[in-house]
């Protein structure tokens, strides 16, 4: 008697789903997911639209920190001890994201390497990311910047596009 074959886990089909400690939820642009401060209890993913994070220091200065895309995640702070979060999130425009409680997303985790291998990769990226636009900032000129922001959103645009054309093929 053959035994059952367990289907393979598709990492992208839980995050677009609801289920257990799993929702979606829709937001207008300029609508808040999260504010500074509140209770850091679980991780967002983006589906679809932007999301702006802003910091606001003790003296009412405000800073632009990220801009978020699809496929992306936000408040992975929650999974390393850190209790509230450190930024406000902001949709930018129509807006859809899953929001995966703490304990469901640790669950998934230890539970699924090829969740755990994605989510990974997305946290190494986006660390490289942050690290080249800090060196940016500090050594090269506004000019040199922005130059490198336009062919970054060019290129983001086509990969945005090519994605998009792939998951309407499917």
């Amino acid at each position: 008697m053959a035994g059952k074959r367990k289907v393979p886990f598709d990492p992208r089909a839980f995050l677009v789903s609801a289920g257990v400690g799993r929702v979606i939820f829709r937001y207008n642009k300029h609508q808040v997911l999260y504010s500074q401060g509140d209770p850091a209890d679980a991780v967002f993913y983006i589906q679809k639209g932007k999301i702006k994070l802003t910091v606001v220091s003790d003296q009412g200065k405000e800073a632009v920190v990220a801009v978020l895309d699809p496929d992306e995640f936000l408040g992975q702070g929650c999974l390393v001890g850190q209790l509230l979060y450190m930024a406000t999130a902001t949709a930018m425009s129509e807006t859809e994201v899953t929001r995966i409680e703490k304990s469901a997303i640790i669950e998934i985790l230890h539970e699924e390497p090829a969740f755990s291998e994605m989510f990974v990769s997305h946290l190494l990226l986006r660390t490289i990311r942050v690290e080249e636009d800090l060196v940016d900032q500090l050594f090269n000129s506004s000019e040199k910047r922005l130059a490198r922001s336009s062919i970054q959103c060019a290129t983001e645009s086509r990969q945005g596009q090519a994605a998009r054309n792939q998951r309407e093929q499917e």
